[in-house]
């Protein structure tokens, strides 16, 4: 089998770096890719978004089976595209996508269908925007309505960031065109996790639970970024917790896709907040997270082709997926000034020897320059690695990163510790 995986970043490079573990496969592609994953599979110089291009290779290629790693080539109608062309391709349609692509239609569908989330109001003109703030109040949450890299999200606590922010996206248009709607959301108090589930459209199967770690300082403090790390399984989602989320968020949203026209197939990802009266809904993914895939797919003891092909096919019901015993944590390397402007092209030392059993450095923002490896983006590596804890992993995960340095280099320090704080370590 000869398989595409679309995408360059950390979460694309787990995704190769899993399936090359399947004997069903032959050959791995990976479109654009980046250093690291040119080293487990062909890299293609094609860009995520060239779908046209891609369906050319692919075509070309004869590949068998494509997986679709980022949101905007999902949104863009990728798996239409391939799909009519009579290609085999992982992951939900545009209209499916939208789910993450619009976050007034994701609340829009929410509140249709009863599934737990913040109270909201979504604007296009700032002067209601503002109106809606002062009859409201803080803290609230500003959002972007389209997709901006995980950076179109700005918890106010005071009126005059709460203003800052509406500014910042409908007035300053900071965030383009998925600034030309915003969402002003309750600020949910609470702990966040993130549960992820793959899905035919019939039936859905939970991951482990993931915590990320958006800001990007120690404590949750500073600007939000992509992630700049996660582990799993995550235990503020105790069974109770893991039950809401799938019998009260994540199989209602896939029956209510389906009522709404845009069935869901592939994988499903819900932000929850665990608030003091259950899961709320903060975000909806139409894919895999990054970095949460890093530890997840880690843990994953199934063959990740066997179950695409289930879910392809409209079986996930007759597949066991199953999960290792441990604990798995990843920490972000990120370029200095990230998540604002940073410089490119820096040398990384200390790669050399780390990949093992139990631990694998993810490449983000990477690429060869003049035969060395040099940071190429904002978030650059995930230092990933398990072990029968969460203490472990940990443990494991910080003292690979003394092994390796850029100029400039930054990563927090407190990856997982909520989950040490919880089991009392």
């Amino acid at each position: 089998m000869k398989v595409l995986v679309v995408g360059g970043g950390g979460r694309e490079h787990a995704l190769v770096w899993k399936l090359r573990q399947s004997p069903r496969i032959k050959e791995i592609f990976c479109a654009p890719g980046n250093a690291g994953i040119a080293g487990d599979a062909v890299c293609v110089d094609i860009k995520a978004e060239d779908i046209q291009g891609l369906l050319a290779f692919a075509r070309k290629e004869k590949i068998d089976l494509t997986v679709v790693g980022p949101e905007a080539p999902l949104t863009e109608g990728i798996v239409d595209v391939f799909r009519e062309a009579g290609l085999k391709i992982f992951g939900p349609s545009a209209r499916a996508a939208a789910i993450e692509g619009s976050k007034v239609l994701a609340k829009e569908i929410m509140f249709k269908y009863g599934i737990p989330t913040a109270k909201y109001g979504s604007f296009t003109d700032p002067a209601a925007a503002y109106a809606y703030l002062k009859e409201v109040g803080v803290p609230c949450v500003v959002k972007a309505d389209g997709l901006a890299a995980g950076k179109g999200v700005i918890v106010a606590f005071e009126m005059a960031e709460a203003e800052a922010a509406v500014r910042q996206i409908l007035e300053d248009k900071a965030f383009g065109q998925a600034g030309e709607n915003i969402i002003i959301e309750e600020f949910l108090q609470g702990e966040e996790v993130s549960v992820l589930a793959f899905t035919d459209g019939l039936t859905v199967v939970p991951m482990l639970p993931a915590q990320d770690h958006k800001q990007i300082f120690d404590g949750d403090v500073g600007p939000n970024t992509g992630g700049m790390g996660a582990y799993a399984p995550a235990p503020v989602c105790t069974p109770e917790i893991c039950r809401q989320a799938v019998e009260e968020v994540l199989k209602p949203m896939v029956r209510a896709m389906s009522e709404e026209g845009r069935d869901y197939e592939g994988v499903l990802y819900a932000g929850l907040m665990v608030t003091a009266g259950g899961v709320k809904v903060l975000e909806f993914n139409a894919r895999f997270g990054d970095p949460e895939a890093q530890p997840v797919l880690m843990l994953l003891e199934t063959d990740l082709v066997e179950i695409i092909e289930a879910i392809l096919e409209r079986r996930l019901d007759q597949t066991e997926v199953k999960w290792k015993n441990n604990a798995a944590v990843c920490v972000v390397l990120a370029s200095g000034g990230y998540p604002g402007s940073y410089e490119k092209g820096r040398k990384i030392s200390g790669l050399t020897g780390l990949t093992a059993a139990d631990a694998v450095v993810f490449h983000a923002g990477t690429a060869l320059k003049d035969g060395h490896i040099v940071a190429s983006g904002g978030r650059v590596l995930g230092v990933a690695a398990q072990a029968p804890d969460i203490a472990g992993a940990i443990a494991r995960a910080y003292n690979m990163i003394e092994k390796i340095s850029f100029e400039g280099m930054q990563y927090r320090r407190d990856i997982g510790r909520k989950a040490l704080v919880k089991s009392g370590k």
